[in-house]
C-alpha cells in the first residue's frame, strides 16, 4: 500500500531535500508507514518519536486534515493514497 508523507523544511535536510516522500508499506496502520520512512531516513526518526515511541510534543502529523492524537495515534488505520503531513510546532514571540 502506498502512501504519501509531507516533509516539513527543517527535516527536509534528512530525507535529502524531499518534501514529499512515497513510502510503500505492508501494513495499514500510521505506525507501518512511519517503519518504513524510518528505515528509508534513519534520522529523521529521533525527530518524529521520543524514547517512550510516541509523537514528540512540539510535533503534529495529520491524516489528510485530523491530526492523528484524535484519532488512534500510531494505531491509525490507513487507506492506498493516504496523506500525512508531520507539522512541526511554530512559536514565537
Amino acid at each position: 500500500m502506498k502512501v504519501h508523507f509531507c516533509i516539513p523544511r527543517p527535516l527536509r535536510p534528512l530525507t535529502g531535500g524531499q518534501s514529499r516522500v512515497d513510502v510503500e508499506t505492508p501494513g495499514r496502520t500510521l505506525q507501518d508507514a512511519f517503519e518504513v520512512l524510518f528505515a528509508l531516513y534513519p534520522g529523521i526518526h529521533d525527530r518524529i518519536l521520543d524514547e517512550k515511541n510516541e509523537f514528540r510534543q512540539h510535533v503534529n502529523v495529520f491524516i489528510g486534515n485530523t491530526e492523528s492524537r484524535t484519532l488512534a495515534g500510531l494505531a491509525t488505520p490507513l487507506a492506498p493514497g493516504t496523506e500525512i503531513s508531520i507539522i512541526p510546532a511554530i512559536s514565537g514571540g
